[in-house]
Parts: structure tokens; sequence; C-alpha cells
């Protein structure tokens, strides 16, 4: 089934602190993580929780879970607004803390990790990525295309409005991002569907699979959608779009925002569409945000981020410009 990819967990209030960390507990439980993992991971999130306390008015964690081809993995995203860190490498070493306390957190969360990063400025905040895998020995290798996706519901809803899917073969890599019509059970039924259909469509044209999944989805509310591809050989993106998915390519030097079609899919779509092509030694990057993320990204705004994982752009931009009133998406994919 299709859904958010992260739960969102405010991290405010202490009393909510034990809370949090049970929840947690529990859905990496259903996940299949191995037990051992899982105490490392509370021990992870009681660090986070403490950290967001001390230095953080309106934290937040993101918890995502992952099958990974059977070797299911958790991420832990830690998200504020505090006052940043001037040396983010220096707060990491153990001894080190501005507050009196042992400073044993962030050198334990990265230990306990099998990926961790921390990113921080001055007066803008922290963001800490924590990946834990139930078997570190089955960590899986990066393909050509790095997809790092961030899924979260609208506050209040108990499913996803917005739905992220992508395929490989051997020739290429294609992803869908989807918005269904609205928000909760009927939006979320629309997404599916949408995902259905963009699995068993045997061919590569974006342009082609939005008709295929126009057709397979009238019964249902409808959906914004933008289709991506990377072929393999050609080394090119291919995309198309129907409504206000926001899809941007951009490279070390230029970016450039994909102009997508009006319209919505399973209602009305135009007779003429065509695939947009982007070279990949340009265009090494592409980003697609549904409306939930405010679309004026200035990626300037976060120096030396191309060193990071890109779950920590994806949550950087989901901190500045998630409205919070709507299913909220970003996902980033990167050619290596």
């Amino acid at each position: 089934m299709v859904d958010a990819t992260h739960i969102s967990f405010a991290a405010d209030d202490r009393s909510y602190f034990s809370l949090i960390k049970k929840e947690i507990h529990r859905l990496a439980i259903e996940a299949g993580m191995n037990a051992g993992r899982i105490n490392e991971l509370d021990l992870i999130v009681a660090e986070m929780t403490s950290n967001l306390y001390k230095y953080s008015d309106d934290g937040e964690i993101l918890m995502g879970t992952f099958a990974n081809a059977g070797s299911p993995y958790i991420e832990l995203i830690s998200i504020d607004n505090g006052p940043g860190m001037v040396n983010p490498a220096r707060m990491m070493v153990d001894g080190v803390s501005t507050t009196n306390t042992l400073g044993h957190g962030l050198g334990s969360m990265k230990r306990l990790s099998d990926t961790f990063e921390l990113y921080s400025q001055p007066g803008w905040g922290t963001i800490v990525l924590s990946r834990v895998y139930s078997d570190p020995e089955k960590l899986k290798a990066d393909d050509d295309v790095i997809i790092r996706p961030i899924v979260v519901s609208k506050p209040g809803e108990k499913t996803s409005g917005d739905g992220f899917v992508y395929k490989k073969t051997d020739k290429y890599l294609k992803m869908m991002l989807a918005d269904g019509l609205g928000h909760g059970p009927e939006a979320n039924k629309a997404i599916n569907e949408a995902a259905a259909a963009f699995k068993v469509f045997p061919d590569y044209s974006p342009t082609e699979t939005l008709r295929f999944i126009h057709a397979s989805i009238k019964k249902t509310r409808g959906a914004v959608i933008n289709v991506v591809g990377y072929h393999y050989g050609e080394k090119k993106w291919s995309s198309a779009g129907i409504g206000n998915i926001a899809a941007r390519m951009f490279g070390p030097v230029i970016f450039k925002s994909h102009m997508s079609y009006n319209g919505i899919v399973g209602h009305n779509i135009p007779n003429t569409m065509n695939d947009q092509q982007y070279p990949a030694d340009e265009f090494n990057q592409v980003m697609l945000c549904s409306d939930g993320i405010k679309t004026r990204i200035d990626l300037a705004k976060y120096p030396l981020m191309y060193k990071y994982d890109l779950s920590v752009l994806a949550a950087a931009i989901y901190k500045d410009h998630a409205r919070k009133n709507d299913d909220m998406s970003v996902i980033i994919a990167k050619v290596k």
C-alpha cells in the first residue's frame, strides 16, 4: 500500500517523550527490526528528544520504516528551529557540551547509527539524521540513482493523500509522485490505484505512463501527478506532469523548473503532451514536491549541503517550506 513514508512526532513537550519512544519502538517491531537494534533505536530516540528539550522549543522527529528488500531499516530525522551550531563537528566529540552535561549525546547517537549526519546553521536550527538497519551486514549498496523520499500526512489524518512509488528495470528507473484530490482515505485510494497502474505499465515514457494511469483511475476522485524517468544508457531524465506537482531539475551550476500541464489525472488531461528531457551531465538531481510544500525554495540557503545525504536536504526543505495544513511530500533523486 502507498502511504506516508514518515510519521511526524511533535517533540516540544517533555511529558510526551516516553510516548514517542514507545510508539517508535512499536513501529520498529511491526517493521520486523532485530530486537537488539530496536534497543539501540530506543537509546537514539532518548538522546534526540533530550537534545530537542535542551536546545529547542519546537522540535519534531520524523520516523520512517523502509523494507529495503527484506532487510528493513528505520530512519529518524530530528528537526528544530533552535540556535544552531557554529561548529557541528566539534559538538559530536564526547565531552563537549554547552549546557554543563556530560556531552556524550551526539557521539552516542553516531556510534549506535549505521548512517549518521548532522547539519546545522547558527540562527537557523539543526537537522540530525540517523538510520538503523536490522542487519547492518546486509546494508544495500546504492544504485546508479539514489532516491530519498519524505512523505508526511496532513496533521490529524491517519492516511496520506500524497503517495510516492518507483520501479527499476535494467534500462531505466521511473518514479511517480501523486497527490490525490483532497485528503484522507478517498485521496489515498486514488493514489493507490494510480500506483497500481504505474507498476504494471510496461513502457518508459512518462507521458504514456500518465495516459495509462488516467484511464485506470477514472472511478476515483483523481490526482495530480508527475512522472520522472532516468534512462541509464542515454543518461537523461524524462519528465511529464499534470497539475501542481512541482518538479525542479538542478545541477552544480544551473537549475530548471519543469512546466506541468493543466488538468486532473482521472478526469481531464490534455490531448497533446510530450516528455521533456534533461541531460544528466547538466542536471544530476531532481526534486519533486506536492503542494503541501511552498514552492519558493532557494537552495542557496543551505551551504555545503552537497556533502550531505539527500534526506538531510529533503528535511531542510520540509523544515522551511511545509505548510502543515496539507499532505506534504519532498522527493529528491540524484545520479551518482
